[in-house]
């Protein structure tokens, strides 16, 4: 069977919800594959969180191996960064996961930016709050570029993870127009906003409040759990497969660009619950 692991550093209620949306996808037989594995950066007692997805994922059946990040050589951390970053993360590879099957690792709150060697022995993918080709940063600075371009629209996509971090290929990808219609209303209120401050003093005073970039976040967020649930069913079913940090489809064929799920996310039966 495909199997896939699942590293996750369980910081909060989103990565709980993420693990259980995917598991019952699998239980529900959307996903024609398994969790092989989870893998997680805490150990017992350092989260509540995280000692919740650990016990549900043991009570599912599923494997669970972790090292604490924190605990790592933290004067190693301290003193190099990325001398510890290849420290901690060849113990993984050689110690926790090593043996388990999975064609692919899906960073589900993986709180830590793995290592080249890492990224050179295992097919790893993760979310990203932007379309292809779009803004590069965190949701939120990803969300003020998009205002200040004037964008016509945005979407997430999952990406293969590569030693430059959020420079990966997209593996999957869905959009959305943030233009016409009701959104019209709120841009307007943005360009006035803009005539009296410029962007930066609508940073400070509205921050993530301001109603057309809440509006953003809001419609990604909604896009986010089934664009995940969507990028493994596609790779379990073959429809999509990842080779030496290529994509290809179901005949073997190179893909030109990411696979497109905007037409299966539109119908999906999932939505966030965050």
């Amino acid at each position: 069977m495909w199997s896939f692991g699942w590293w996750t550093t369980g910081r909060d209620q989103a990565a709980i919800d993420l693990f259980e949306t995917v598991h019952n996808a699998i239980n529900n037989g959307i996903i024609p594959g398994e969790i092989s594995y989870v893998f997680s950066s805490r150990e017992p007692g350092e989260s509540e969180f995280n000692d919740r997805l650990v016990k549900m994922a043991a009570d599912c059946g599923i494997p669970v191996v972790s090292l604490s990040a924190v605990r790592f050589r933290p004067d190693l951390r301290k003193q190099d960064r990325e001398a510890w970053r290849q420290a901690y993360h060849k113990e993984v590879l050689i110690n926790k996961v090593k043996g388990f099957p999975a064609q692919v690792v899906v960073l589900a709150g993986y709180m830590w930016v793995v290592s080249p060697e890492v990224c050179r022995k295992l097919s790893i993918i993760n979310l990203h709050p932007a379309a292809p080709g779009g803004p590069a940063g965190t949701w939120q600075e990803v969300i003020w570029q998009l205002l200040d371009q004037k964008a016509d629209e945005t979407g997430v996509m999952m990406h293969l993870v590569t030693p430059e971090l959020d420079k990966g290929p997209a593996v999957t990808y869905c959009s959305f127009s943030i233009q016409g219609g009701a959104w019209d209303l709120l841009w307007d209120q943005f360009e006035h906003e803009l005539q009296r401050s410029g962007i930066e003093e609508i940073k400070e005073s509205f921050g993530e409040s301001q109603p057309l970039f809440a509006k953003i976040r809001n419609e990604g967020v909604k896009k986010e759990l089934p664009l995940i649930v969507q990028t493994i069913r596609s790779l379990a079913a073959g429809e999509i497969s990842i080779k030496d940090s290529q994509l290809y489809d179901r005949t073997g064929s190179k893909l030109a660009g990411p696979y497109d799920l905007t037409d299966a996310i539109t119908v999906s039966r999932f939505t966030a619950t965050r």
